[in-house]
């Protein structure tokens, strides 16, 4: 369908949903629809998020440190649908204000602490635990500059590319132009980082190589937006290739992307949920 001619009003107003799939869920007020008590899990930590890569930053990086042997880091994962809204009951709203997933509960200490954003929860998590993180001054910088670098391009690629190339209700030319072109510039620049470099941050696998993971491994293998990895020639960045082929044949990666979805664990709360799963899951 060709670009259609539009001409914004002076004064914006909300009289009809903006179309799409996500026309249901798309509104401009925040907060509050309706009461819903969030479950909790008898672990210290309770996750409530979806299979999503912003969702699977956190799992990885849960499943990852109970690899490392801490125990601590026992978590409970609930679903979160947010084609049904539940991004919007008032106790999701009351852990995330912004009704985003992943929003996260730490009853580790003496009170409990309310975590939203999937960086901040993963810089938390790194910094309790000591793990997946440079004690180095110089590392350290490296790593959270990828970290932070990530959680500022992900609206490019998932609001943007891939709102506009699989979602949008029409195709609009110059929307796609625009946003495969950063999508790819970004992928350009993860190329060339790792062009010089095992990892994001260096020598030393981190929760930057985690975050940025959850979104490239799925696009550059081909799971995301409908044939999005053929239609970007993601193919082409063989060094981000070398990457994620490297992240994803750890054992805690495998397992932190198979929770919370339909495919995989809908709920999480313990390792031996994992041993339900078969192969083919």
């Amino acid at each position: 369908m060709a670009d259609a001619e539009y001409t914004p009003p002076k004064v914006w107003t909300w009289d009809k949903e903006s179309g799409g799939r996500f026309a249901k869920i798309n509104r401009p007020i925040s907060g509050a629809t309706h009461e819903k008590e969030l479950p909790v899990g008898e672990h210290p930590f309770q996750l409530y998020s979806l299979g999503t890569p912003n969702g699977q930053k956190v799992t990885i990086l849960f499943e990852e440190l109970l690899e490392a042997g801490h125990s601590g880091a026992e978590y409970d994962a609930w679903l979160i649908n947010i084609g049904e809204g539940d991004q919007f009951g008032s106790g999701f709203v009351a852990i995330n204000p912004n009704s985003k997933i992943p929003a996260l509960l730490d009853r580790s200490g003496p009170e409990p602490i309310r975590l939203f954003e999937s960086g901040a929860m993963m810089l938390h998590l790194a910094e309790k635990f000591g793990a997946f993180i440079p004690t180095d001054a110089k590392g350290r910088a490296e790593c959270l500059s990828w970290l932070m670098w990530q959680m500022g391009s992900a609206p490019f690629i998932g609001g943007g590319f891939g709102h506009f190339y699989a979602y949008a209700p029409i195709k609009i030319e110059y929307a796609i132009d625009r946003y495969a072109m950063e999508t790819k510039r970004l992928f350009d620049v993860a190329d060339k980082r790792l062009a010089e470099a095992r990892f994001l941050a260096g020598d030393e696998y981190t929760i930057a190589d985690m975050a940025v993971y959850a979104w490239f491994g799925l696009l550059y293998r081909g799971f995301a937006y409908n044939d999005a990895a053929n239609f970007l020639s993601l193919h082409e960045y063989t060094n981000v290739g070398r990457w994620v082929e490297e992240i994803l044949a750890r054992p805690a990666v495998k397992r932190g992307q198979k929770v919370n979805v339909a495919t995989g664990l809908i709920e999480r709360h313990s390792a031996a949920d994992f041993d339900k799963l078969t192969e083919a899951q």
